[in-house]
């Protein structure tokens, strides 16, 4: 996912919504459409512009933004004042990835949006898809405070620790040494790491003008 993914955001407050587009503008990796206000706008600007994902909000002055969701054809979070349970639950029939209650802060949406571009990320990796990749795909929609624990192997949480421990960025080769592992098999926890969103990966360029991942522990 070379591109920004692109936000639509439907939210009849003109101010709610330029201030959630300043938010989604601010997250990494995404740019936000012109926002709409109507149920009706957001159905037309969904199939003109082909969100990849659309923040939408439940009292629209036409529409419920919940019933208006089947026919956005896109992936969509709810974010509303609404927190009821009949109407979570109806969101999340309708089809929405996530619920986010208002008033919420520009972290809490930056981090739903980090983990829907990890969703998107890890859906993507491979053609065939695999139960355990589909649970890793989803687990990535709830904030991290919330996740579920993953157990982890042995050999995945010798690799992790070598991360924490060290004093910088360590490239898959630093890794097998310190593990005691062949280079393939670090590199194949590795990758299952920065999927998860434990560890981050990083380009180094050397003498040689040729690139090496390098990989260190999420902070954040």
């Amino acid at each position: 996912m070379s591109e920004d993914l692109r936000v639509l955001i439907v939210d009849d407050d003109f101010r709610v919504a330029r201030l959630h587009a300043e938010y989604v503008g601010a997250a990494p990796g995404f740019a936000a459409l012109d926002p709409v206000g109507t149920g009706a706008a957001a159905v037309e600007a969904a199939r003109a512009f082909g969100p990849d994902l659309v923040l939408v909000d439940v009292y629209l002055p036409d529409a419920s933004g919940i019933d208006v969701l089947p026919e956005l054809d896109a992936d969509a979070f709810v974010l509303s004042a609404a927190s009821d349970a009949a109407s979570i639950a109806r969101a999340f029939r309708r089809g929405a990835l996530g619920y986010l209650i208002k008033p919420f802060t520009q972290k809490q949406l930056a981090e739903r949006l980090r983990g829907y571009s990890r969703y998107r990320r890890v859906l993507e990796s491979t053609p065939d898809l695999t139960q355990d990749i589909v649970d890793r795909a989803r687990r990535h929609l709830l904030p991290a405070t919330v996740q579920l624990t993953k157990s982890r192997t042995v050999t995945e949480g010798a690799v992790l620790e070598a991360l924490v421990s060290a004093a910088g960025a360590l490239t898959a080769v630093d890794v097998a040494a310190a593990v005691g592992i062949s280079r393939a098999t670090a590199q194949r926890h590795l990758s299952a790491l920065v999927d998860e969103g434990a560890v981050e990966m990083g380009l180094r360029y050397g003498s040689t003008g040729r690139p090496e991942h390098r990989y260190s522990p999420r902070r954040d």
